[in-house]
């Protein structure tokens, strides 16, 4: 079946629909346009479409002017079943709908995820038919559900989004299509709603910020998916990893530090290659023709620093963490700003312990991920356990079910126990073991995937770890693979949106910007910045020649929370004007006044603002 996302069946089919009557609307504009595949998804539909010429925003109208036409007039959607003969005369037309249709009778229609061509049968055999839904004048390959007429679907709740350029099933060797988006809803209220949201996320993106706020940029020379990270980018990622390190070395961390690149038998022994490899930037061959890799991953290296000397169970738990970058060779396509990069720098660890202290050091683990969302002001999450399927058992997962079975009730006991909520997802478990995925919601709504915590139950037997347990045998230890701040390219990213660039005072890049109406007042500035510097704060002065008001637009603009107006009164009376980036206006305190009550913010690292602020960030 197409992928529901969890949607209710009645939005399933409304959506669905709305892809059909799309292609239908575009294909009475433009005869040749020839339909791939058009499935509901999260929030609304798709449709892709083999054309001459990309579609215009007048396009668009034009379609949605049609679609609506076509709902009011309560079309019924009909259910018929045809050979496969019959099918390839149908759309004998279309290249795209007959390799569709030679899949589904070849057995592949299983692994068509979301295109729209009926499932085989569930005992595996060929199907004998194939079905098609027919609405008014148009008639797609389809296994459905439809609704029974367009008079269930609100011709109000409804609008197409963009176009944009697509790969025919998502294969950038294939041809390039174009592909309509479309949002959609029971009512007008709640397509409104949606609408609003993602204006707010367009003014939140994290690439729009990023560039404005000289966070982060990329740069053809360097490469798709290498960020180059600016000075304020650098400084945002400095205060994460101090946080981070601060938040280890309190739950017993050792740090470690790993080359970036290595041989290709490490990569062979853990089982990364070659089922890795396409993720992997291309090896090597460097000393008589030896294979090295640039690394994906810490793991294997750190499962070499555990097996570097002889273990005791008293030397257990052994948590092992580092800040390394790692490197993966990511599609084009599916290259998005900071959140799909090739580029990573991984707040990773590995924790080696014993059977009975899974529970304790798998919950300690989501105790941090719970810490971290306080700090900061994430409300909003899902705790996911995501599980192996039996078919993909020595494909895509390690062939040893009754080690599935039971680290994956490990994992259930110890949540249920300690009353976290979560949700099961089968087939969604690393190659090795189950984990739990953290998927949270920014501010205005976005959802993004961050923490992961993995219970590797395989690989630590491929490098032969082991430990002498109190019985004096050697026994090989679990291994938790957890990363609660993700990499810092999608942390970053999640932050700048969840925040919208007004980063609270503690991870701000610049803290405090000082402003002199005139050029007498600079001197007083920067001793003033040279004290709140001493103090440990990141402060700066805008010593240009515009104009007092420009200068405080500008701060405002760089989403500084501090602005301290200095003129003649301020400078001779030891005292600072406090304006925040919100526009309001605090007047004329003495300095050590505001240090007393912005101090203790920052060094607090409080998700919320300094508490005089009222009017919000």
């Amino acid at each position: 079946m197409p992928k529901r996302h969890n949607m209710p069946e009645q939005l399933f089919k409304i959506r669905h629909s709305l892809a059909h009557i799309m292609a239908q609307a575009v294909t009475e504009r433009y005869p040749d346009a020839r339909p791939t595949i058009g499935p509901p998804v999260e929030n609304g539909f798709y449709y892709d479409f083999a054309v001459p010429r990309p579609f215009t925003p007048e396009d668009l109208e034009a379609f949605e002017k049609r679609m609506k036409e076509i709902i009011q007039r309560g079309v019924t959607f009909e259910r018929k079943e045809v050979s496969a003969e019959q099918a390839r005369a149908l759309f004998a037309n279309n290249p795209f709908k007959l390799e569709l249709i030679d899949g589904l009778l070849s057995g592949a229609g299983d692994d068509m995820g979301e295109e729209e061509a009926d499932e085989p049968s569930s005992n595996n055999a060929r199907p004998t038919t194939i079905s098609v839904y027919t609405h008014d004048t148009f008639t797609d390959l389809c296994r459905g559900p439809h609704v029974a007429s367009t008079r269930e679907i609100n011709p109000d709740g409804f609008k197409l989004t963009s176009a944009s350029g697509a790969y025919w099933r998502g294969d950038e060797r294939n041809p390039m299509l174009q592909r309509i988006y479309g949002v959609a809803f029971e009512t007008e209220q709640e397509l409104q709603h949606y609408l609003h949201q993602m204006e707010e996320a367009k003014k939140r993106d994290h690439r729009k910020l990023g560039k404005e706020l000289e966070i982060f940029f990329f740069d053809d020379e360097v490469g798709p998916g290498l960020p180059l990270w600016q000075p304020n980018g650098a400084i945002i990622i400095e205060e994460l990893e101090k946080l981070a390190k601060e938040m280890e070395l309190k739950h017993g961390y050792q740090r470690v530090r790993t080359p970036h690149v290595t041989k290709e038998d490490l990569f062979l022994r853990s089982g990364h290659l070659p089922y890795y490899a396409e993720s992997m930037y291309p090896p090597m061959e460097l000393d008589n023709g030896v294979k090295y890799y640039i690394k994906p991953m810490n793991c294997p290296m750190h499962h070499k620093i555990f097996a570097s000397k002889p273990r005791s169970y008293r030397d257990l738990p052994i948590r092992l963490a580092e800040y390394g970058t790692c490197y993966r060779y990511e599609k084009s396509g599916e290259l998005f700003g900071l959140m799909r990069v090739r580029s990573m720098q991984m707040n990773d660890a590995h924790i080696y312990c014993a059977e009975e202290q899974f529970e304790q050091e798998f919950m300690d683990v989501i105790a941090m991920y719970l810490e971290y969302f306080r700090l900061f002001g994430i409300e909003k999450y899902v705790m996911r356990l995501s599980t192996h399927s039996r078919k993909g058992l020595g494909k895509k997962y390690v062939d040893n079910e009754p080690l599935w079975l039971k680290t994956e009730d490990m994992v259930r006991r110890a949540m249920q126990k300690h009353n976290v909520p979560y949700v099961e997802q089968e087939d969604e478990a690393a190659f090795y073991g189950p984990k739990i995925d953290v998927q949270i919601w920014s501010a205005i709504g976005r959802e993004f995937t961050l923490a992961t915590n993995q219970v590797d139950f395989a690989v630590p037997a491929r490098f032969n770890l082991v430990f002498v347990n109190r019985e004096g045998k050697e026994e090989t230890p679990l291994c938790l693979h957890r990363a609660p701040l993700s990499t810092h390219e999608r942390m970053v990213g999640f932050l700048i949106e969840h925040y919208g660039g007004a980063f609270p005072p503690w991870l701000a890049p610049t803290q405090v910007m000082l402003i002199p109406i005139a050029d007498r007042h600079n001197d007083y500035c920067r001793q003033v910045a040279e004290r709140l510097v001493a103090l440990g704060m990141r402060a700066q002065v805008d010593d240009s020649t515009e104009r007092m008001q420009n200068k405080i637009r500008k701060a405002q603009g760089q989403k500084i929370p501090y602005m301290l107006v200095v003129g003649d009164k301020e400078r001779d009376a030891g005292a600072v004007s406090v304006r925040l980036r919100n526009g309001e206006d605090l007047k004329a305190m003495p300095l050590d006044q505001f240090i007393a009550h912005v101090w203790p913010i920052i060094t607090a690292r409080k998700a919320e603002l300094w508490p005089m602020e009222t009017g919000g960030a």
